[in-house]
């Protein structure tokens, strides 16, 4: 695998770590902001917007091609062996489902739409997080979850598919990102 330079990425912070066995495909569409942990064995296909104090553990999978996206905005995390789809053939028999550089006039619709992590969004081992959803802010996916539709604000979601299951206190939360100037959980203007 290999090893990341800065100037790789289109815009990269301070204090990230990316393992060595990290497979970033597209890092010229990855920013990449400070105090974030890359775990080896994550492979991430897409453009992504990952800000701070995040963490992507190991072996997470975050697929979808250049034109998908995957957004974790600050104190995010996404637990070892979770998968994002971030853009996935319909499997309607529309085209042939095959690799990338298969025609494109061949090739089965797509669904892309970007899958967004707001602040204190997290998620469990193992979970599945489809296209288009919205983790909202402080919502958490437990592990082995399958998400398909957008959560509610610090909420606890379980289950294939998951549901909520009851709400999480934010305050101490707040009151931590707020000491290190994070006014309810944004990046500190520069």
């Amino acid at each position: 695998m290999p090893e990341y330079q800065s100037s790789a990425f289109f815009k990269i912070g301070i204090d990230v770590h990316i393992g060595p066995q990290v497979d970033i495909r597209r890092p010229h569409l990855v920013t990449i902001g400070d105090h974030v942990a890359i775990d080896n064995g994550a492979y991430i296909t897409t453009a992504a917007e990952i800000e701070d104090y995040v963490h992507i553990g190991p072996y997470v999978t975050v697929i979808g091609g250049e034109r998908a996206r995957l957004i974790m905005r600050n104190f995010t995390n996404l637990a070892a062996g979770c998968r994002v789809i971030c853009g996935s053939d319909r499997f309607m028999g529309e085209g042939l489902i095959g690799p990338a550089s298969l025609p494109d006039r061949y090739k089965d619709r797509m669904k892309l739409a970007p899958v967004i992590l707001e602040n204190f969004a997290n998620v469990g081992t193992n979970a599945v997080i489809m296209p288009g959803v919205t983790l909202a802010e402080g919502s958490v996916i437990g592990a082995c979850s399958l998400v398909t539709a957008s959560t509610e604000p610090w909420t606890i979601y379980t289950g294939t598919p998951a549901r909520a299951i009851k709400s999480r206190p934010r305050e101490t939360m707040i009151r931590y990102a707020a000491e290190l100037g994070y006014l309810n959980g944004a990046r500190p203007k520069q």
